[in-house]
C-alpha cells in the first residue's frame, strides 16, 4: 500500500475546498454496500469518539486568520458536535441553513459574495434554487477536526479594510518567525508520526493574497525536512470580481506570479485551480458548466466545484488496487523539468443512465471537460503526460443494438483499456494513465444542490426536465484529468508580461527585494520554456520577453 498523506489548507478559500472535500470523504463512508475503491485511511485518521465510537478526522493542518473560523473557535475542534445536514434538500435551498458563525462580521457572506454574478449553461437548473446563507467554510464542515489540525494566525485578520494578509511578503515573514516554525512543525510531526508510511503532503493553498508567500515558505520547509516524500500543491483562487484599486491588482497579480515561481520549486507538482478566468488577473468570465448553476459569487458553490474535481484527480495514489505513491504519480507527469500542470474536469460526465461505458465514450468524439487551471482555453490535441480519472459510470463493455457498427472501444478487454484507448486517439503520443472508479462523487449536502433538472439523482442525463426531486441530485459521474501540456507557456509567460509591464508599480511594494523578484521572474520563464514544442513563434515571443 503507498501509505497515508497529510494535508495542509493555507489560506481562507482553501479552507473552503477542504471543508467539501472532507464531506465528499464523509460522505463516501456512508456508503458501505459501495466496492471499497479509495482508501479513507489514505485521508483520514480513526479515532474514538464520545460511547467509544470510531471517529474519522482529516489527517489536517490547517492556517487561517483571525475571524475566520467562527465556531470552531481558534483551538481547532470546537466542543460542540458537527452540523447536521439529514434534513431535505429542498429546506436548504428554499430557507437556507443556519450559520455556525457567533464572530462578529460585517454584512451578509461578505467575504464569499465578492464576483461576478453567475454561472450557467444550457439545461441549468431553476434560478430560484439559493445557495444556504453560508459565510465561512466552518458553517459547512461536517467532520469533526482534531483539536491539533486548526492554527489561527492572529497577526492579520481574515476580513476587514485594514490589517488584512494581502502580500506575499508579508506572508513570507510569517514563516521567519520561529515561534510560528515551531508550532507548525510540531502540528506536522503529530500527524506525520502516526501514520504506518507517510507518503507525502497534499497543500491547498491560496495564491491570490498573502497566503501565496506562506505557503512558499511551508513547501520549503517540508522539502527540506521530508525530501523523500511526495509534495503536490495545488494552488487555489476563488472567482474573484474585478479590482479597480490598482495596489490591489498589483498584490494579487505579484502574489500569483510569485507564488507559481515558489511553490512550483519546492513542490513535486504543482497544479492551480480556479474557476476564475486568468485566475482573476484579467476581468474575464468564470467557467461555466452544461449541468450546473452555480453563483459564482458564492465561495460555498465554487469551492464545491473544485472539491469534486480534486477528489477525483487525487485518486490514484488513493486506490485500494495502486501500488504507486504520490512521488510516483508526480514523476509520470512532470519529468523535462515541467513541474506545472492543468487541471480538466467534466461535472457531471455527460452520460445517459445505463449506457455501457464504450457507448458513453464513443458518444463524445471531443472530450466534454473544462479547463480549471485558468488561463485562455486552448483547444488541441497535444499534451506530454496525463493522469485521467472517470468514476461512476456503468462498466459493462457494450450495450449496442445487434447490426449496430462497433467503435474499437468495443473490443477492448477492460475499462481501463477502453479509456486508455479512448485517451490515446485522443492525444497520440502523451505518457498517459487510466483509472474507472465504480464509485461516483456523492453530492448530498452540504454539498449544495445546484444541479440541472435534466439530470437524475444519480447525476445522469435525462431526456427531457422533471424537476427536482425531494432528495435531489446524490451523486455524480465525473471524468477529471491532469495534463502536462503546451497550453501552460502560455499561461507562464503571459504572467511574465505582466510583471515586467507593471514592475514600475514596485516589488518593494510587496514585500519584495528586487533581486527575489528578478529571481522569480526568470524562474517563471525558465518554467515555461519546459512546455516549448518548436521554435517559429516562440522565438519572437522571447524577443519580446526580453524588451
Amino acid at each position: 500500500m503507498p501509505g497515508e498523506a497529510v494535508t495542509l489548507q493555507l489560506g481562507h478559500f482553501s479552507g473552503c475546498v477542504g471543508a467539501h472535500w472532507w464531506g465528499l470523504q464523509a460522505a463516501a463512508l456512508r456508503r458501505p454496500a459501495e466496492p471499497a475503491e479509495l482508501r479513507a485511511a489514505a485521508l483520514l485518521r480513526f479515532g474514538r469518539g464520545p460511547g467509544g465510537a470510531e471517529s474519522p478526522a482529516p489527517r489536517l493542518v490547517a492556517l487561517e486568520l483571525k475571524g475566520g473560523v467562527g465556531a470552531l473557535g481558534a483551538d481547532g475542534a470546537g466542543a460542540e458536535p458537527p452540523v447536521s445536514w439529514d434534513g431535505p434538500v429542498a429546506d436548504y435551498r428554499e430557507r437556507g441553513c443556519p450559520s455556525r458563525d457567533t464572530g462578529s462580521r460585517r454584512g451578509d457572506a461578505a467575504g464569499d459574495r465578492k464576483g461576478s454574478a453567475g454561472a450557467a449553461g444550457p439545461g441549468a437548473a431553476p434560478a430560484a434554487s439559493q445557495a444556504p446563507s453560508v459565510r465561512l467554510w466552518s458553517d459547512y464542515l461536517n467532520v469533526q477536526l482534531h483539536p491539533r489540525s486548526l492554527y489561527v494566525i492572529r497577526q492579520y485578520l481574515h476580513d476587514g479594510d485594514c490589517g488584512c494578509l494581502e502580500a506575499f511578503g508579508q506572508g513570507e515573514s510569517l514563516l521567519q518567525d520561529p515561534a510560528c516554525v515551531e508550532e507548525l512543525e510540531d502540528r506536522l510531526h503529530f500527524f506525520v508520526e502516526e501514520c504506518d508510511y507517510l507518503q507525502g503532503f497534499q497543500v491547498l493553498c491560496d495564491i491570490h493574497n498573502g497566503f501565496s508567500g506562506v505557503g512558499a515558505k511551508v513547501t520549503e520547509l517540508l522539502h527540506d525536512e521530508y525530501s523523500r516524500k511526495g509534495i503536490l500543491t495545488w494552488g487555489l483562487t476563488p472567482v474573484l470580481s474585478t479590482v479597480a484599486d490598482p495596489q490591489k491588482s498589483f498584490y494579487r497579480l505579484m502574489n500569483t506570479a510569485l507564488g507559481i515561481a515558489h511553490l512550483s520549486r519546492h513542490s513535486s507538482l504543482f497544479c492551480p485551480l480556479s474557476l476564475s478566468g486568468s485566475l482573476g488577473i484579467k476581468p474575464e468570465p468564470p467557467v461555466t458548466f452544461p449541468y450546473i448553476k452555480y453563483n459564482a459569487s458564492l465561495n460555498y458553490h465554487s469551492s464545491a466545484i473544485l472539491a469534486a474535481a480534486l477528489d477525483t484527480l487525487t485518486a490514484p495514489y488513493r486506490l485500494c488496487s495502486s501500488q504507486g505513491s504520490m512521488l510516483h504519480f508526480a514523476d509520470s507527469l512532470t519529468f523535462s523539468g515541467r513541474k506545472v500542470v492543468a487541471a480538466w474536469a467534466a461535472l457531471p460526465f455527460p452520460a445517459l443512465s445505463g449506457s455501457s461505458l464504450p457507448d458513453v465514450l464513443s458518444a463524445h468524439q471531443d472530450v466534454p471537460w473544462k479547463l480549471l487551471s485558468s488561463w485562455k482555453e486552448q483547444k488541441g490535441s497535444c499534451c506530454f503526460a496525463q493522469s485521467a480519472v472517470l468514476r461512476g459510470i456503468c462498466q459493462e463493455k457494450s450495450s449496442s443494438c445487434l447490426g449496430q457498427p462497433r467503435s474499437p472501444l468495443h473490443s477492448c478487454e477492460s475499462p481501463e483499456e477502453v479509456l486508455q484507448h479512448y485517451f490515446h486517439t485522443r492525444f497520440p503520443g502523451a505518457f498517459s494513465t487510466s483509472h474507472v472508479l465504480q464509485q461516483p462523487c456523492h453530492t448530498q449536502p452540504p454539498f449544495p444542490q445546484f444541479f440541472s433538472p435534466l439530470l437524475t439523482r444519480r447525476g445522469f442525463l435525462l431526456d427531457k426536465a422533471q424537476g427536482f426531486s425531494s432528495a435531489g441530485v446524490e451523486s455524480m459521474p465525473v471524468l477529471a484529468a491532469l495534463q502536462s501540456c503546451p497550453g501552460l507557456q502560455g499561461l507562464l509567460r503571459g504572467l511574465c508580461r505582466e510583471l515586467r509591464a507593471r514592475r514600475c508599480s514596485g516589488s518593494c511594494a510587496a514585500g519584495l527585494e528586487q533581486d527575489d523578484f528578478q529571481e522569480a521572474l526568470e524562474e517563471l520563464r525558465t518554467l515555461a520554456q519546459c512546455y516549448q514544442t518548436g521554435s517559429g513563434a516562440d522565438g519572437s515571443e522571447d524577443e519580446e520577453d526580453s524588451d
